[in-house]
């Protein structure tokens, strides 16, 4: 009878483990078969391939008897989370930022009917845009398709080529300058809140100057410590703190605006914006390509728009789908946000209204509310820094991850003596911290807000906003040569082309002008 036993727990034995190869067999010959979970045999198999099959890249989890279909994505990927809303704290996060400070100033050269207007063109193309954009998250079905992880994978899939690489340059180095950006627009707030008080202690007829480079010192200490988060996935907190302190200091700007107008008696302004004899008629030219620069730069997400969809969870319903939703979403509520604070800035100042609505001091009481205001703008622009950021991180440290895969400099990790269940990778370490060192120093060089704004957004608007976008969607769909839509969509690439263009070069005049009178490092 033990003899029994023995061999029938052997044959149960072999049993399964021939089960098993079957299992592992059929799945390799019909990937795409459903497997009916009330099958005892197959039930035998280990749970190979339970109510359904597991991706060919995961069999080896199963065959190990690990539960990969819970914790992986069908790319073999820790399971992503994401969702309109966290995509859309992304998003808004990204462009609710210190742009909307410079829409009064932006307003004020374009006058009460093209300042809207423009305002409201750009928020529509950034909207058609980034829909088609969308859908090139993945090649082929929009559920089941390859995923790009990048807006280099997207174009590299659609188009190839030497367009990878010049989108490649176009998008990190606009990275880099929005990074530099941030940092000046955040000095700028922290400046502000020491000067709101001296104003306040000293009167308004006393200087306050403050020189800007301690503040952006500070903030470039900050950033050192938040750039050593991993990855995108894990700063979805930081991206709902910082959207929630743009609508706080967005709200103050407005409510000020309000109050501004009220106590003027009445809205300030033209039809046609800032008159000729307060500027020569060039500087009215170089000043309204500028704005255009400004508002370009206000909505300017595209290219993170691609590492932002990578985070939301697998379909259904499907990433495309769900993006195209939080752009929505995140577009209506930015352009309301932006008429209203643009518009009330350029009322309550006219043409005087200050290239940073919180910062110029058009607004000198109450101070106390005033900090509050620049201390949110702070807080918001550490939290944008890293969704900008994080791409141009991730897509460095893959590069060197691949060029030495033998190096534990690159791809090892040390624990943290007084954090043990933390772990930090030196290579990651090192070089995030030289890039916002060096970002920092650049950014001491050239603190010109509203110049470098502007340049910003003309830099990265067209390629990035407009011409990759359309080019993938006119692959991706087939769309015939001079076609009406073809013909349609290479309009509209053309005409943000010369808005592009000539943003460019008044913003380029307006740095030019400024480097005549700064000293660097000083003021």
């Amino acid at each position: 009878q033990q003899q029994r036993a023995i061999s029938s727990r052997r044959a149960i034995s072999t049993g399964r483990a021939c089960l098993r190869c079957c299992a592992l067999l059929l799945l390799q010959e019909f990937p795409a078969v459903k497997v009916n979970p009330r099958d005892r045999s197959m039930a035998m198999a280990d749970n190979v391939v339970a109510t359904y099959y597991y991706p060919p890249m995961e069999v080896a989890a199963a065959e190990l008897g690990q539960t990969a279909g819970s914790k992986l994505d069908d790319d073999g990927r820790n399971k992503r989370t994401g969702t309109m809303w966290t995509a859309s704290s992304h998003i808004i996060t990204a462009v609710i930022g210190s742009g909307v400070l410079s829409l009064g100033w932006a307003i004020a050269q374009l006058g009460w009917v093209a300042g809207p207007a423009v305002m409201l063109l750009f928020s529509l193309v950034t909207y058609f845009t980034s829909s088609l954009l969308a859908d090139c998250y993945r090649s082929g079905d929009q559920s089941t398709g390859k995923r790009n992880y990048t807006y280099m994978d997207a174009v590299n899939a659609n188009l190839s080529g030497i367009k990878v690489q010049i989108c490649g340059v176009l998008q990190y180095a606009n990275i880099v300058g929005v990074s530099i950006g941030y940092t000046i627009a955040a000095s700028i707030s922290m400046l502000a809140i020491k000067r709101a008080n001296c104003f306040h202690g000293n009167g308004h007829a006393d200087p306050c100057k403050v020189s800007s480079v301690p503040y952006m010192i500070i903030f470039g200490v900050a950033q050192v410590f938040f750039s050593q988060i991993p990855d995108f996935d894990q700063i979805s907190w930081l991206s709902m703190l910082a959207a929630a302190m743009s609508f706080t200091y967005s709200s103050i700007g407005l409510g000020l605006g309000i109050v501004q107008v009220i106590a003027n008696g009445g809205v300030k302004g033209s039809l046609t914006g800032i008159s000729i004899g307060t500027v020569t008629p060039m500087q009215k030219v170089w000043r309204s390509t500028q704005a255009f620069g400004d508002i370009a730069f206000a909505y300017s997400y595209s290219l993170i728009l691609i590492e932002i969809q990578d985070t939301i969870r697998a379909p259904p319903p499907s990433e495309s789908t769900v993006m195209k939703r939080a752009t929505m979403v995140s577009v209506a509520v930015t352009t309301v946000f932006y008429m209203l604070c643009g518009c009330m800035g350029y009322a309550a100042f006219g043409d005087a209204a200050p290239g940073n609505l919180l910062t110029g001091f058009g607004f000198y009481e109450p101070f106390w509310l005033l900090d509050v205001a620049n201390a949110a703008i702070v807080v918001h622009l550490v939290g944008a820094y890293q969704v900008y950021c994080q791409p141009l991180f991730a897509f460095v440290e893959k590069w060197a991850a691949k060029r030495w895969p033998e190096s534990t400099f690159v791809t090892g990790e040390v624990e943290v003596p007084l954090f043990r269940t933390y772990k930090v990778n030196m290579f990651r370490a090192t070089w995030r911290t030289a890039f916002v060192v060096a970002t920092t120093v650049v950014s001491m060089m050239l603190p010109f807000f509203n110049d470098v704004v502007g340049f910003l957004g003309a830099l990265g608007f067209w390629p990035l906003t407009v011409y990759f976008p359309v080019e993938m969607y006119v692959v991706q769909k087939k769309v015939p040569k001079w076609s009406t839509q073809w013909v349609c969509l290479q309009m509209l690439s053309l005409g943000c082309l010369a808005i592009s263009l000539a943003a460019a070069a008044g913003s380029i005049a307006g740095i030019k002008s400024d480097l005549k009178v700064y000293h660097p490092f000083k003021t």
